[in-house]
């Protein structure tokens, strides 16, 4: 097919993660558990937050939204993959493409934002703690993760509708497992410059204002920590720190590797796979290294459980 001739196209082929068919059976069985747990741990997490009364703190409402917009990309990706392992041809609608590219864009874009929120209110918890609880007011809590649904929305809408008010060319084969933007600018037909240097200063932006608050914070926390005299008190700071730290290294860390990495070390295969890792794989673990590495979260859980039990018992 000439991918110059321009046509109006209907839907677009996935080539997804492998096209050796051995492999489609164990891989869907894989992800399907991968994604049942980010599911219920995410959704757990949220539920949790909410309703006990011992976390309704501006950490715990931090960690809801991590875990909504974990929830939010890994959903617009996960089930749409699943089903690919199971048909004879990974399509996917036009619209529905469209679809999945915004709203994937504004739950990543949202994480990115909310991960330094979280930075800056452990930078607040340490070093300032006596004024904790006038600085991070719900006032400034909501204005913190609302400012960063709306400009992940703007993002999501201005690339999306880039992408998708320019020509396609007949050719409809995305070289991925869902249509993200990079490879869907490989099959436009007009010149694309315009949109890349979009994405280039967006993402840009993104990466290095959030990951300098995020330094920042880290920096002046350390800082505080080894002023401080008593090493129980350097002991507890470092475990407030510790849940979010890890979580901020997993995912920087596969974005950088992601983004950064030099254009003549690139290939499909390695995009793909660091992909699968922060759609499928982060937001399964963020879920857990809170829950494990937090005693708030799972004492929380274990009243929960007391009190749900309780309930059905009376029944």
């Amino acid at each position: 097919m000439d991918k110059h001739n321009l046509t109006i196209l209907n839907e677009f082929v996935l080539t997804g993660i492998t096209d050796l068919p051995e492999l489609q059976a164990p891989l869907f069985g894989l992800f399907l558990i991968i994604y049942m747990i980010s599911m219920m741990g995410n959704l757990g997490l949220i539920i949790l937050t909410k309703v006990d009364s011992k976390l309704q703190t501006p950490m715990y409402f931090f960690l809801r939204h991590l875990a909504i917009t974990d929830l939010g990309y890994s959903t617009t990706v996960g089930p749409k993959m699943l089903v690919n392992f199971i048909v004879d041809e990974n399509t996917i609608s036009y619209y529905f493409c469209a679809v999945q590219l915004a709203f994937f864009l504004v739950f990543i874009v949202s994480e990115i934002f909310i991960l330094s929120a979280m930075s800056y209110d452990r930078y607040v918890a340490i070093c300032n703690p006596l004024l904790y609880t006038v600085i991070m007011s719900k006032w400034t809590c909501r204005v913190l993760v609302v400012i960063p649904y709306l400009y992940s929305t703007f993002v999501s809408l201005l690339i999306t509708i880039k992408i998708f008010n320019v020509s396609f060319c007949g050719y409809n084969v995305v070289s991925h497992f869902y249509c993200d933007s990079l490879p869907l600018l490989s099959l436009l037909c007009s010149n694309t410059h315009e949109v890349e240097l979009i994405i280039l200063i967006l993402a840009a932006f993104d990466l290095i204002s959030s990951l300098l608050v995020v330094l920042v914070s880290y920096l002046l926390i350390l800082v505080a920590i080894l002023r401080m005299n008593s090493a129980e008190g350097r002991r507890k700071a470092f475990s407030t720190c510790g849940s979010h730290l890890t979580v901020v290294i997993v995912f920087y860390g596969t974005l950088i590797f992601m983004y950064v990495q030099p254009k003549s070390s690139h290939s499909i295969d390695s995009d793909k796979v660091a992909s699968i890792f922060y759609t499928l794989v982060i937001p399964m673990l963020n879920p857990l290294i809170y829950s494990l590495r937090n005693k708030d979260v799972k004492y929380a859980l274990h009243r929960t459980w007391k009190n749900v039990s309780n309930i059905f018992s009376k029944v």
